[in-house]
């Protein structure tokens, strides 16, 4: 796994305590800060940067040199830096913000397919604070369809309009048919039960497609073209690597 490039960004005096607090927690973190909050700056051995002038000239850097930004800057002054940078979920970065307080670590961009949600959940813990986590599925303790088994080399495979519909009938409780037929058995890793809403098959050929809303397919196996048209926009299939059986 690609090592997690990552960004400590500091403005204020506090802000800047907080991150010689949390940098030795991540050692592979580098810590970015003003010019004139660097002598508030602690003694720890991960690479610092210091820059001049405003924080709104280094945005674009930032979102091209790291996968997961956290700022010790208030949410509003961070929704304003970032806005005019945002691309799309599958290129912007995960983005997190750290109140002034050290009390909570918001996700604020790319929870899921940018890893904002579980990086935010990490800092929690290192900090002794509270992840603010709002993603559907997280809230609900339920399947991320569009991540799903990612951490186990899994690859979805279906439109973005199936991913759409098919995670709001998890979120929304829905009955769900979840086969798998290849991977690895370990891709439910949340702490809570997995939700009655969700069915497990063996085999494809075993589920009722009448009776569940949606389908989540783990196999190897090619999808006939004809069980596409007639789920429409139902299924989500997931292709684990050849050697997870």
């Amino acid at each position: 796994m690609n090592e997690v490039r990552v960004a400590l960004v500091a403005i204020t005096k506090h802000g800047a305590g907080i991150a010689s607090r949390l940098a030795p927690q991540l050692p592979d973190a580098e810590v970015v800060v003003s010019e004139k909050q660097a002598e508030y700056l602690g003694d720890f051995a991960n690479p610092r940067r210091v820059y001049q002038g405003a924080l709104s000239a280094q945005i674009g850097e930032l979102f091209a040199a790291y996968d997961q930004i956290i700022f010790l800057v208030s949410l509003g002054a961070v929704v304003r830096l970032i806005a005019p940078h945002l691309k799309s979920k599958d290129e912007d970065p995960g983005v997190l913000v750290i109140d002034d307080a050290a009390e909570f670590v918001i996700p604020v961009l790319s929870g899921h397919v940018g890893g904002a949600n579980a990086y935010a959940e990490k800092v929690a813990t290192l900090l002794n604070a509270t992840p603010v986590l709002t993603t559907a599925s997280d809230v609900g303790k339920t399947i991320p369809v569009d991540i799903l088994g990612r951490e186990l080399g899994w690859q979805v495979e279906a439109p973005k309009i199936n991913i759409t519909r098919v995670s709001a009938d998890v979120v929304n409780q829905l009955p769900i048919a979840f086969v798998q037929e290849a991977g690895s058995s370990n891709w439910w890793t949340r702490p809570t039960p997995l939700p009655a809403n969700i069915h497990l098959f063996q085999r494809f050929e075993d589920v009722n497609t009448e009776q569940y809303r949606s389908i989540l397919w783990v196999t190897h196996r090619a999808i006939d073209p004809a069980v596409w048209q007639r789920l429409d926009e139902r299924l989500v299939v997931y292709r684990p690597p050849m050697d997870q059986t």
